[in-house]
């Protein structure tokens, strides 16, 4: 199994402006997107590289779509 890219959350915004999301809202540092019934959050930390977690969640919103 291959191994998942490291994001930040700018590089993980473009991807999703890419695939179409748009974002919804902001609450804080976090950042939320939604296409058709998907919500993506994304935090926004100074460059910090995001949680594998976050990033499985962009990976698969933006293949499944």
């Amino acid at each position: 199994m291959p191994k998942q890219p490291r994001l930040t959350a700018k590089e993980a915004e473009k991807l999703l402006f890419d695939a179409e999301f748009l974002l919804l809202r902001t609450q804080g540092s976090h950042r939320i997107y939604q296409k058709h019934n998907v919500n993506i959050v994304i935090p926004f930390h100074s460059n910090k590289i995001l949680h594998p977690k976050i990033v499985k969640q962009v990976i698969e919103a933006i293949t499944d779509s």
